[in-house]
């Protein structure tokens, strides 16, 4: 079998679970990406396969594993970057059909909107910065697709879009270079009750720094990042689990807030 024909047979097994509800197993060995460089190459092979069944495009991408709360919960040290699509993109108040999810979560974030291209890396966070038209609350919406996810090795888990499975964007915030992004607070809260907090500098020290680090990777994949995408930057607070009929509700100091109810 060609590396072609092996990627194809992945992305379409990796693809099930999100279009057919399919609850990933494992990847046979021959099929899982030996690396992180591999992993990104069978990504996009997967993002082929959801937007040809009709899934939308890829608008905005998430960054995962970038704060010391999330790299100890899913005890992976490097950050770890996914797709996000059109069809899965919510703004300020997002509903989800709880039953459309195997094991839904949600993470309290820092997003960014571009205004540029980052197309002439490698990056750092002052940078990008040019770059960022705006700054929002988010959160993430993410679903535990598999039977057992500590038994995937990185590569595949960054192959399937490191558990992404939509997003809700807060107001964007134009006026945000007067922000020291670092030292704002975030707080999550579920049905009224806090259940987390932390603080934008958790995402790696800035969340521009994270941003950075993504813009780099994608340069020099030349699939740099474009204007009008968004990007989750990182949670500031540890994976939640939710139950149907669950509101979450996220604040973050100065950039307003967001919130998802999960019908």
């Amino acid at each position: 079998m060609t590396w072609s024909e092996t990627m194809s047979q992945a992305a379409r097994l990796l693809a099930a679970g999100r279009l057919e509800g399919v609850v990933i197993d494992h990847l046979p060995p021959t099929l899982r990406p030996a690396d992180l460089a591999a992993a990104y190459d069978l990504q996009n092979a997967v993002h082929q396969v959801l937007e040809e069944a009709g899934h939308g495009r890829v608008v905005g991408h998430k960054i995962g594993c970038t704060t010391p709360v999330m790299q100890a919960f899913l005890n992976i040290t490097t950050p770890c970057a996914g797709g996000v699509f059109d069809a899965t993109a919510h703004q300020v108040d997002g509903q989800f059909s709880h039953a459309t999810f195997r094991h839904v979560g949600v993470e309290c974030e820092i997003a960014v909107r571009l205004s540029q291209d980052l197309a002439e890396g490698p990056y750092r966070r002052e940078t990008v910065a040019p770059a960022v038209d705006a700054v929002m609350a988010a959160i993430e919406v993410v679903d535990d697709r598999y039977n057992d996810y500590t038994t995937f090795d990185a590569p595949t888990l960054v192959a399937d879009d490191f558990f992404d499975a939509g997003c809700v964007l807060g107001p964007p915030v134009k006026s945000w270079q007067s922000l020291d992004l670092s030292t704002l607070g975030g707080r999550m809260k579920i049905n009224g009750a806090e259940v987390g907090r932390g603080i934008g500098g958790d995402i790696m020290g800035h969340p521009f720094e994270a941003l950075a680090w993504l813009a780099s990777l994608r340069v020099a994949r030349d699939q740099p990042l474009r204007a009008g995408e968004f990007v989750l930057l990182g949670s500031v607070v540890e994976t939640k689990w939710v139950d149907q009929g669950d509101l979450i509700e996220i604040e973050l100091d100065q950039l307003g807030s967001a919130s998802a109810r999960f019908m």
